[in-house]
């Protein structure tokens, strides 16, 4: 057996660019994936590859990215298909001692009468380490997406708490082209810092869910009357807020740990199960 090229001591290790597509399409009154494509170091796996609703599940971008590691997905779900997107495991991004920013680019297309779950695993940054992604979507009048998008403070059992040297997220989704939600995270602590009390304090976690599309108008009506009619206590090991925009939901979740805000948003998201066939999400251990 071949051994690949060894990065010299104190060298700057070569740049992994990983890319991933899929395509789904209505086959026989049922989504299907039609096309699938992985390039290391993202791997992209179909465990529900044909249904009421597809799954899919990226592999090596929950499982880790070092050295400035670059990754890509595309989506296109045609006309009429159900799609769910997670991940194995949490996002690590790894310290390198280089400096060098990991990032990831995801961008979706959502055919009419299509929707779009997509829900990956909590982004985790660990100390020093630097990291930027910009995730677009580009749905119809009559799309649906629902996307989650959340981090936690790093290895809080090894005494990490918001320790990154840099974490940019940038989240836009457009209806018939024109923008309807633009969210931006910047967590630098060149800006004063991330565990100061002023700050990120005791928090650990962090996460928005956005719900945009005519067919989840009764998921996010709920959502937002229950959101609005918690009481405002001190204290408290978990925080929500909701904002209404056009035909969609922003909501936003703080906890004290990272199991407190999973329980809570797939708790909010539980009428998805119907439309997915299950919830994906109760299929980890």
């Amino acid at each position: 057996m071949g051994i690949g090229p060894v990065t010299p001591p104190g060298a700057m290790p070569p740049e992994r660019r990983g890319r991933a597509s899929m395509t789904v399409q209505k086959v026989a009154g049922q989504s299907a994936v039609v096309s699938a494509l992985a390039r290391d170091p993202l791997k992209l796996l179909t465990p529900v590859s044909r249904g009421p609703a597809v799954w899919a599940c990226l592999s090596s971008f929950g499982g880790g990215m070092v050295a400035g590691d670059q990754t890509e997905l595309d989506l296109d779900l045609r006309e009429g298909t159900t799609c769910y997107v997670g991940t194995q495991a949490s996002t690590k991004v790894y310290r390198n001692p280089h400096g060098r920013a990991c990032g990831h680019t995801t961008r979706a297309t959502v055919g009419e009468g299509s929707c779009l779950v997509f829900a990956p695993d909590v982004v985790q940054a660990f100390s020093d380490s630097r990291y930027e992604q910009t995730q677009s979507f580009d749905l119809t009048p009559t799309s649906d997406l629902v996307l989650v998008d959340w981090l936690n403070a790093g290895r809080s059992e090894c005494g990490e708490h918001w320790a990154f040297r840099r974490f940019v997220s940038r989240n836009e989704i457009r209806v018939a082209g024109k923008r309807r939600v633009v969210d931006a995270l910047i967590l630098d602590p060149d800006s004063g810092t991330l565990a100061g009390p002023s700050r990120l304090g005791s928090w650990r976690c962090l996460a928005m869910v956005a719900l945009v599309g005519p067919g989840l108008a009764e998921l996010t009506a709920s959502i937002a009357a229950e959101v609005q009619s918690l009481p405002v206590q001190r204290s408290s090991e978990l925080i929500l807020s909701a904002s209404l925009v056009r035909e969609g939901l922003l909501l936003r979740i703080a906890g004290h740990s990272v199991e407190r805000v999973r329980l809570e948003w797939q708790r909010l998201l539980q009428p998805l199960a119907s439309r997915l066939g299950d919830a994906p999400w109760n299929r980890k251990g």
